[in-house]
């Protein structure tokens, strides 16, 4: 097993231009642009001093509202270098969720784009601090965000009170490369630079506080799961602002010298064509990205022969996408990792040359350097080998805590360093684990304990099914009973009682749910979690009918 690495972003990405200087860094095939790895340590270096020309001092928070583009890249790893904690901003938020982290996170400077699909950041920032308007750029004095100073518009249109991206480049030329080279000299790895918020599938997001070795160390680790060289081309479309794209993507690929093949926004026909034509050898995407690439009607016309790894992640992975992906994309080393935001993120995963059946029966077992046990909720006892309880993990991967929010860390993380996961899993006798639900999740009806994985997972299996997700919803005579929101195949007339049937003798009555929805899409964070709890709300307005 490899040592941890003991260096700062920006080492990591020195490292690796002065190794793979001459190989493509990243490359985004619709706008035509590409940076070898020294081309891409040069242009960090310029924005790093850039943001130094702000007055943005180490450890100043700079947030980031933007999709994948080139800006978002940069910003990463030229934060790494200065010392600026790169805070990322949910692209779905709106008005209240910006106003909310902008103040909560202190952030001092912020890097927005335009617009987003339909969704002006630039009128939604005004709304906010009207004061924009009327001030020098950099001179920002607002009464609700007074931390904020810095306004940094992706965009070649000017903006009053802002400063455009050409700005920071040009301003760069104020600081020295040997100034840039102290502030380097004066970081430690175990330095917060990284805060994201957690996603918000239950109550207010927490911002999650990641060092230099949390990101570092996990990016190396999963690259080394992936079996990634500087000869691998990786696609991703996964977002930026999730972990999954800037540790298990980025990352992964500066501390392998692997090149960085982003995509802006999702679509699964750019991400076919972006991995036909870029020759990608590896593919990341939540489950939920993988089914809308495999279901497209023209699938079979795109060259896949370079694939030949990737994750997926993000949320429960159904059994049968899986073989999908390794059947019909020809990803025959594509692993899963487990993991969540507060373990920045990876803390299990499946390795390439584990066996078809472990890939797509469990989430791997612990990765290098990490600790993981299975606890009985709500005791300090460890479960034994096959039972089931909370997972929890320990190591370098753990958060430094949840910023302004000692409570909610202390309820987190205990005593002895456990982090506690809040999902319930079981392990194998050689180390394995199955994730089996959400400690919230569980459905107790008649006072037996129904876990929504098990009952999807059998339901996914019918040909007319394209995904699934089963709930608790109140029930007067059982407590709770189960309800199965399905997105059916195109023109499938899938019906309920063909469901039911489908069920009738092949897994126990109390699992068949009692009530089925069709929908054509789930609610969902960005990052692609389905947020269950919206589903039940949804489920109050429908459950009328039934009775």
């Amino acid at each position: 097993m490899a040592e941890l690495l003991r260096v700062t972003v920006g080492e990591l990405m020195e490292n690796t231009a002065r190794e793979a200087g001459e190989k493509e860094a990243v490359v985004y095939h619709d706008l035509g642009l590409r940076y070898t790895y020294s081309q891409f340590e040069k242009i960090c270096r310029q924005a790093a001093r850039g943001f130094m020309s702000l007055g943005i001092e180490k450890g100043d928070h700079i947030a980031i509202w933007a999709s994948n583009k080139p800006e978002w890249l940069i910003s990463q790893f030229s934060t790494g270098k200065m010392g600026g904690v790169l805070v990322t901003v949910n692209t779905n938020y709106r008005k209240s969720e910006l106003e909310y982290l902008l103040e909560q996170s202190d952030s001092g400077t912020l890097i927005l784009m335009e617009k987003f699909k339909d969704h002006s950041y630039i009128d939604t920032l005004y709304e906010i601090v009207p004061e924009l308007r009327t001030c020098q750029p950099g001179k920002l004095q607002s009464e609700k965000l007074p931390k904020l100073k810095n306004v940094i518009v992706l965009s070649d249109n000017a903006y009053p009170g802002t400063f455009s991206w050409d700005d920071l480049l040009r301003d760069a030329a104020s600081v020295t490369e040997e100034m840039l080279d102290f502030r380097m000299s004066t970081m430690n790895p175990d330095d917060v630079i990284n805060m994201q918020y957690t996603s918000g599938t239950t109550g207010f997001p927490k911002g999650v506080m990641l060092t230099h070795s949390n990101l570092v160390n996990n990016g190396y680790s999963i690259g080394s799961c992936m079996k990634l060289t500087k000869e691998d081309r990786l696609c991703i479309p996964v977002p930026f602002f999730h972990c999954f794209g800037c540790v298990l993507g980025t990352m992964a690929c500066v501390a392998w010298g692997a090149a960085m093949v982003p995509v802006e926004e999702f679509n699964p026909r750019t991400v076919l064509k972006t991995v036909q034509n870029e020759k990608c050898t590896g593919l990341h995407g939540v489950p939920t990205m993988f089914i809308a690439e495999l279901n497209l009607l023209d699938f079979d016309q795109y060259d896949l022969t370079s694939l030949r790894t990737g994750i997926m992640a993000g949320s429960n992975c159904p059994i049968e996408v899986m073989k999908n992906v390794v059947g019909k994309m020809g990803a025959k080393e594509i692993i899963i990792i487990y993991g969540q935001t507060e373990s920045s993120p990876g803390i299990t995963g499946t390795r390439s040359d584990d066996d078809i059946e472990l890939r797509v029966t469990s989430v791997g077992r612990a990765l290098p350097h990490v600790e993981v046990k299975i606890m009985l909720p709500g005791t300090d006892q460890e479960a034994e080998r096959g039972e089931q309880g909370e997972l929890c993990t320990r190591g370098y991967h753990v958060m430094k805590g949840y910023y302004k929010n000692p409570d909610a860390t202390k309820s987190a993380i205990d005593k002895e360093g456990w982090l506690h996961t809040g999902d319930l899993a079981v392990m194998d006798k050689n180390g394995y684990c199955k994730i089996t639900g959400r400690l919230k999740d569980v459905i107790i009806r008649g006072g037996e304990n129904v876990y929504p994985r098990e009952v999807e997972e059998f339901i996914y299996q019918h040909p007319s099914v394209m995904d699934v997700q089963v709930i608790g919803v109140p029930d007067q005579k059982y407590g709770e009973e189960l309800m199965a929101w399905i997105i059916p195949k195109e023109n499938s007339g899938l019906t309920a009682e063909e469901i039911q049937n489908y069920c009738m003798g092949k897994i126990s009555k109390h699992k068949i749910p009692r009530y089925i929805e069709f929908t054509k899409e789930y609610p969902m964070t960005a990052s692609g979690k389905i947020q269950k709890y919206k589903l039940r709300e949804q489920s109050k307005n429908v459950l009328g009918q039934y009775h």
